[in-house]
């Protein structure tokens, strides 16, 4: 039967159309049994290809359209040696300056069947031989001058499609698909760049109708089809080597180093941790998996600051390597959550370094391994919902303003097929419609969900195979010049790639930078290894208050929230504050928020009951509520008999990992198993309900544990080292809130805020005592010379003595010198008020001619014009203009006049008018839109007085009426009723308006 062996999908960047499960589905309803994918120049879907041809009843075939240049050839794997072949040649393709099909294809043949209609690699490969070569006839290209080219080169005629849709109607598409690609517009899309409009999956009627002169190429498209490889099998996990030890000897290295660490961290292997040590090693042994501890040790060991994260901190061999610094034991962390004897596919092992530093682990292990060897994993960039709108209505030709009239309502994290709907309902777009001719824009745009764009590097996922990882998968060469693989990490991981995770974290550079300000300012040098942060009652005070912005993980208007209610309690005060802290972040998920109140609750002294006896061991921990992900495997094992292996892949289908998957065949799975237990319908069915609440993200007690030995440090230099610590948070750029707010939360902790200077200032902000010095990296536009400049010569020849030394000394281009003025870096040397002043000099000298700008600080000043100093407002625009933000003063200052008419209350008071309504002014801070039950949209948004950081919540009828007023750059007046729950303080919003309309 006639097989199509000429397939693009939406992994065919800006070409195909439809996806592989579409295609397999399409092929299968036509009566085929065999299907090629053959995605243009990789094979970016090959897993996901594998596992839904198997679910279509499909048998799949491994191929690509390998083109460069004028050549062409479809390539088709015919066995594992092809593969390799195809996967070299791939990469070849990608990564060679200069590469040559011609050239190239032939050394790399052996075990591909090679189809084309270009001359030129023909030619090439006939003089090798003629097996497995073959001349591809395509109606619509072509056909007749391949068919002649066929039978003067003597090789055999095969059919093909070159199919990128299914439909008639796909081909438009695919058109705005290439449009995109080529950076065109519609009306302006050459032909000859597009697909033809029949290239299409067509039936075998069809096909015959289209070959009547040549039926052998039919039937040598099915002979080959039958003679290429379908049984594909990558569940073969596919460890690195360390070091060319054999298995056996990494076996027997890892349970030395493990003792070794076992001593170093207890002091002494005691009968529990030796029980714990053998049963790990053993199952790590058995699953091969000891090389890969070996090579995660040695590059962990590259800094003195990691964070092992995730379900690997489970793990007593890791925490014994220092891969991890969790204690598994004294936390009863689930070892099975990480990895078990039943579990089929690899689990990676997560580190976090500081940010800057990851480079420089990741330039180490490709020095170790080599990119022969290694490779990072990539992310497979496609279209979500604004992307998709944008690019759309550009090759539409719609003007770059209009676009963003209607983009900018469109939130980053919406899909792009919600974009049709979210214009017809969403408030943003209530009382605005749009034109016609965005309806058939918005309908395209939502058709781009799943379409390949390009590759982009995962954020650290590394790979490192035992051999040569081009034979595995194909490798491209990223911006940065990295070598990474065509696939993300789900089908890396279907593909048995085992991922280790290098990943940059700025809160470890914020401790790291904090620490070394101290031991700079003060001589403290604490030790990292001993550091015990919760024996500080300071720190543990702070975290229970809720105090924890700018602190790693527990910084979420959502988690200082939940801190505060949860201590508020006659009984908290006296629990584990470290296992309280690890509950608290990790039962904030979204499908979580029933459960969250009842959660405070008992945590502040509400009696419970376990739901049933045999969830005791399991969620007595949590007070009956299940909070880790590990939970689910458990409560599955503990009711319904589940194994470790079966409760794991329930938790991987709950987190949508394996979409594919049937949830409802193992939910009767579980209400039968608890059935033969004995336990009742409507007790297995409330347990079901709190395992559904963990669906989309959530998080392992291992993970949530590892940051919260981040998050208490990071809360230990907050409440001893203040200035040092915010400091550090600021300039290492990467916690929740935006600069204003952490220099508001400065003043909040009693913090003089000091503006950036030209003899104080270095290119970070600075902290020491009850002060914090704004950095000149907080100058937007003055150059990266202009300010290691400044820097470089005040170390050299000391500070700046006068402006003019300045001038004479530092040799700034105008604009960065005007810049440093306007940003106030002089005010200490010259006075605010010379400001005017020093920008005629600034002009002065740079209209001197060479030689003659040292003589013009000894003539008179009277020769410059003598302006009058700035108004006050003017420097506050100026201070906007260049640093982003108001350092000198809270954004609600200049607002004085309008805010003591509105009779507005303090945020610090608003617990005192619970029930009541009341005005507050406030600065925005952060916000996030959720949807209600119903799917309305609403927003939870935190306000900044002078005096507090409040919350407001904005209900959908408020949000309906307001959400297009919210703008983070203006002074609020909101007007609502206090709410309090468990001590804490909200305002329910129901009005909005700005304090400078109020004049």
């Amino acid at each position: 039967m006639f097989a199509h062996l000429h397939v693009h999908s939406s992994f065919s960047p800006g070409w195909g159309v439809r996806t592989p499960r579409e295609m397999c589905r399409r092929a299968r309803a036509l009566g085929m049994t065999h299907l090629a994918l053959t995605d243009r120049n990789g094979l970016y879907g090959i897993p996901h290809f594998l596992e839904v041809a198997a679910e279509e009843g499909i048998r799949p075939i491994i191929g690509s359209e390998v083109a460069a240049g004028k050549n062409r050839a479809l390539l088709l794997a015919r066995n594992e040696e092809g593969y390799a072949n195809l996967c070299r040649l791939l990469s070849e393709r990608h990564c060679r300056t200069g590469f040559s099909l011609p050239e190239a294809l032939p050394p790399l043949r052996r075990g591909l069947a090679v189809l084309s209609d270009d001359p030129e690699v023909l030619e090439s490969l006939r003089r090798g031989g003629r097996d497995d070569l073959y001349v591809e006839l395509s109606p619509g290209h072509a056909m007749g001058r391949a068919l002649a080219l066929a039978r003067s080169l003597r090789l055999p005629p095969v059919a093909t499609c070159r199919a990128v849709s299914i439909e008639a109607e796909d081909f438009e598409l695919h058109r705005v698909l290439r449009a995109i690609a080529t950076s065109a517009k519609l009306s302006r899309l050459a032909p000859e760049s597009c697909a033809r409009e029949g290239d299409r999956l067509l039936s075998p009627r069809e096909l015959a109708d289209l070959f009547p002169h040549c039926p052998e190429a039919l039937e040598n498209a099915a002979g080959i089809a039958a003679g290429c490889k379908t049984d594909w099998d990558f569940s073969a996990t596919i460890f690195p080597a360390f070091r060319g030890m054999e298995k056996e000897e990494a076996i027997e290295e890892l349970a030395l180093r493990a003792r070794a660490g076992a001593r170093s961290r207890y002091g002494a292997i005691d009968a529990v941790v030796e029980a714990r040590l053998q049963k790990e090693l053993a199952i790590i042994g058995a699953k091969g998996f000891a090389h890969y501890f070996l090579v995660v040790e040695e590059i962990a060991r590259q800094s003195p600051r990691t964070c092992g994260r995730g379900s690997a901190a489970a793990s007593l061999v890791s925490y014994c390597l220092g891969i991890t610094h969790v204690d598994p034991i004294r936390h009863n962390l689930f070892f099975e959550r990480f990895l078990n004897e039943g579990r089929i596919d690899p689990p990676d092992i997560d580190i976090d370094f500081p940010w800057d530093e990851r480079d420089g682990v990741l330039d180490f292990a490709f020095a170790r391994y080599g990119s022969r060897r290694a490779a990072m994993v990539a992310n497979q960039i496609g279209f979500r919902g604004r992307a998709a709108l944008r690019e759309t209505a550009k090759v539409f030709g719609i003007p770059e303003a209009e676009i963003k009239m209607v983009t900018k309502r469109i939130s980053t994290y919406w899909e792009a097929e919600q974009s049709v709907a979210a214009t017809g309902a969403h408030p943003l777009f209530a009382g605005d419609p749009l034109p016609p001719e965005w309806r058939r824009i918005l309908r395209i745009a939502g058709r781009l969900k799943g379409h390949l764009r390009h590759l982009s590097l995962h954020c650290g996922g590394l790979v490192i195979v035992p051999d040569e990882i081009r034979r595995f998968v194909p490798v491209e060469v990223s911006a940065k010049g990295l070598p990474v693989i065509q696939w993300e990490k789900d089908q890396a991981e279907a593909a048995g790639l085992v991922k280790i995770d290098i990943l940059g974290n700025r809160s470890l550079a914020v401790i790291r930078d904090a620490l070394e300000a101290v031991k700079e300012n003060t001589g403290c040098d604490i030790d990292y290894a001993a550091w015990d942060p919760l024996a500080d009652e300071a720190t543990r005070a702070l975290v229970r208050r809720g105090e924890t912005m700018g602190c790693f993980y527990i910084e979420s208007p959502a988690t200082r929230q939940l801190l505060r209610k949860m201590w508020g309690g006659p009984e908290a005060g006296g629990r584990d504050l470290f296992e309280h802290l690890v509950m608290a972040s990790s039962i904030i998920r979204p499908a979580a928020n029933t459960y969250i109140r009842e959660f405070v609750a008992r945590v502040r002294g509400r009696s419970w009951k376990p739901l049933h006896p045999l969830l005791g061991e399991v969620l007595d921990e949590t007070y009956g509520i299940a909070v880790y992900q590990e939970q689910i495997t458990r409560m599955a094992m503990a009711m319904a008999g589940f194994s470790p292996f079966e409760g794991d892949q329930l938790r991987k289908i709950i987190s949508k990992k394996h979409k594919g998957k049937k949830l409802e065949d193992l939910r009767r799975r579980f209400l039968a198993g608890g059935g033969e237990k004995g336990i009742a319908p409507e007790v297995l069915e409330r347990a079901w309900k709190q395992i559904l609440s963990f669906g989309g993200y959530s998080f392992c007690k291992p993970h949530s544990a590892s940051y919260a030995l981040v998050s208490v440090k990071s809360a230990w230099l907050k409440a001893n080292y203040p200035a040092e610590f915010m400091a550090a948070v600021i300039s290492n750029e990467g916690g929740f809130y935006s600069p204003l707010a952490y220099l508001s939360e400065c003043r909040r902790l009693g913090l003089k805020v000091l503006p950036p200077d030209v003899n104080a200032s270095g290119r970070h902000y600075t902290g020491a005592g009850r002060e914090v010095r704004v950095g000149l990296m907080q100058i937007g536009g003055l150059t990266r010379q202009g300010l290691e400049t400044v820097l470089n010569e005040r170390a050299r020849g000391g500070p700046y003595r006068s402006f003019g030394d300045f001038l004479q000394r530092a040799p700034l281009g105008p604009a960065d010198a005007r810049l440093l003025v306007k940003a106030g870096c002089f005010d200490a040397l010259e006075r605010r008020e010379s400001r005017p002043r020093l920008g005629w000099e600034i002009l002065r000298f740079h209209r001197a001619p060479r030689g003659q700008s040292e003589e013009l600080f000894a003539r008179p000043a009277a020769e410059l014009p003598a302006p009058p100093p700035f108004e006050a407002a003017a420097v506050l625009r100026q201070e906007i203009e260049t640093l982003g933000m108001l350092v000198s003063c809270h954004p609600l200052v200049p607002h004085r006049r309008p805010l003591a008419r509105a009779g507005t209350v303090p945020a610090a008071e608003l617990s005192r008018w619970t029930g009541r309504y009341v005005s507050v002014a406030g600065w925005w801070v952060t916000g996030k839109v959720v949807q209600t039950r119903k799917g309305s949209p609403m927003e939870f948004l935190s306000f900044e007085d002078t005096t507090a950081i409040f919350d407001a919540t904005f209900f959908p009828r408020t949000y309906a009426r307001f959400c297009r007023k919210l703008s983070r750059l203006r002074p609020y007046l909101l007007k609502g009723r206090v709410e309090e729950e468990f001590g804490v303080a909200t305002l329910n919003v129901e009005w909005v308006g700005f304090l400078d309309e109020a004049g």
